[in-house]
C-alpha cells in the first residue's frame, strides 16, 4: 500500500484538474504551470499504480479508478483546507463561497442574501449557481447547496432547515369551468400544468400517502412555467406555497381543495466538508435557518 502523505502536491494537482476540467485551468488555480500539474499527476499515478485520466488534446476524462480515487480524496483535501478556517474562526470569513440553489427560490432568497449576508461579510466572494438539478458538490466544486425534497446522498452533511408547505392552485376562470374538487378522485381528474424533470412527469403527493400522476397538456421544468400556465387557465399546478404567495394574495390564483391535506417538503442545506466545517459554510448555514423559517411561513 503506497504512502501518499508525501504526495500532497500530486493530490492537489489531481483534484484541481478534475474540478477545473484541464491541467491548464488547474495550474491557474494553483499558481503553477500546466507542465508541473501534468508531472505531479503522472508521479501520483506511478505511486498508486493506476491510471487516473484518459488524456487527449481536447479534454481530460477520468478512468473508473480515477473516479473512485477522486471521490475518496477530494473530501479529505477539503477537510485540510477547512482546518485553517477552524483555527481562524474568530476572524472574518474570506475567500470564495460557491452556492447552488433552486432557481425557483432565488427571487425569495437572493435579496436578503445580498443585502444582509454579503454586507456582513465583505471579504467573501459569492458565486451563485441556479438550478433545480441535484449538483454533485465535490465533482462540480460547489461549497454548499440548498435543496428541496428528500436527499439520498449519504456522503454529504445534510442540515434540515424547514419544512415548506405545498399548494394546489388554479385561476378563477379554471374554477368557473371545472368547479372546485370535493374529493381526491375529483382532484385527480382535473387537468394540470405538470412538473416534468428530464421528460418524466412528477406525481402529485397528498398528506395521506395518496399519489397520482396528473393528466394535462402543459409540461414544464420550472415553477415559473407552471405558474404562468395556471394563471392562463390551462391547468391546476402543484407547487411550493411560497412560490405563489403573491398570486394568492392578488387573486390571480386561488387554492384548490383546501380541505385536502398536502405534505410539506424539507428544505435542506448540504455540504461535503465533514466535521471540520469552514467558517464561511457554517455562517451561511446559520443565516439560512432564519430565511427558511420565513419561507415556511409564506
Amino acid at each position: 500500500m503506497p504512502n501518499l502523505l508525501d504526495e500532497t502536491s500530486g493530490l492537489m494537482a489531481f483534484v484541481r484538474a478534475v474540478e477545473a476540467g484541464s491541467f491548464t485551468a488547474a495550474a491557474r488555480d494553483l499558481g503553477t504551470t500546466p507542465s508541473a500539474v501534468s508531472k505531479s499527476v503522472a508521479r501520483l499515478e506511478k505511486k498508486i499504480g493506476a491510471r487516473l485520466f484518459l488524456r487527449s488534446t481536447r479534454a481530460l476524462t477520468l478512468t473508473q479508478d480515477g473516479q473512485m480515487f477522486f471521490e475518496r480524496i477530494a473530501p479529505l483535501l477539503r477537510e485540510i483546507d477547512a482546518s485553517d478556517d477552524a483555527i481562524r474562526s474568530q476572524t472574518a470569513p474570506s475567500g470564495r463561497l460557491r452556492i447552488s440553489m433552486p432557481g425557483e427560490l432565488a427571487p425569495l432568497l437572493l435579496p436578503s442574501l445580498f443585502r444582509r449576508f454579503a454586507k456582513s461579510y465583505p471579504d467573501l466572494q459569492l458565486d451563485i449557481g441556479l438550478t433545480d438539478r441535484f449538483v454533485n458538490l465535490v465533482r462540480e466544486d460547489y461549497d454548499v447547496a440548498l435543496r428541496v425534497g428528500t436527499t439520498m446522498q449519504d456522503d454529504l452533511i445534510v442540515r434540515r432547515l424547514a419544512d415548506l408547505p405545498m399548494a394546489i392552485v388554479a385561476s378563477p376562470a379554471f374554477l368557473d369551468t371545472w368547479g372546485s374538487p370535493k374529493s381526491v378522485e375529483e382532484l385527480a381528474g382535473l387537468p394540470f400544468a405538470r412538473y416534468a424533470m428530464g421528460g418524466v412527469v412528477q406525481p402529485v403527493r397528498l398528506a395521506d400517502g395518496t399519489v397520482f400522476v396528473p393528466r394535462g397538456r402543459v409540461d414544464g421544468d420550472t415553477g415559473m412555467a407552471l405558474i404562468q400556465a395556471a394563471r392562463s387557465g390551462l391547468g391546476a399546478a402543484y407547487l411550493l406555497r411560497c412560490l405563489v404567495t403573491n398570486e394568492l394574495r392578488a387573486g390571480s390564483l386561488v387554492e384548490l381543495a383546501p380541505d385536502i391535506a398536502l405534505p410539506r417538503l424539507p428544505l435542506s442545506v448540504l455540504h461535503a466538508f465533514g466535521r471540520t466545517v469552514p467558517a464561511r459554510i457554517r455562517l451561511f448555514c446559520d443565516f439560512m435557518v432564519g430565511e427558511a423559517k420565513i419561507l415556511a411561513g409564506l
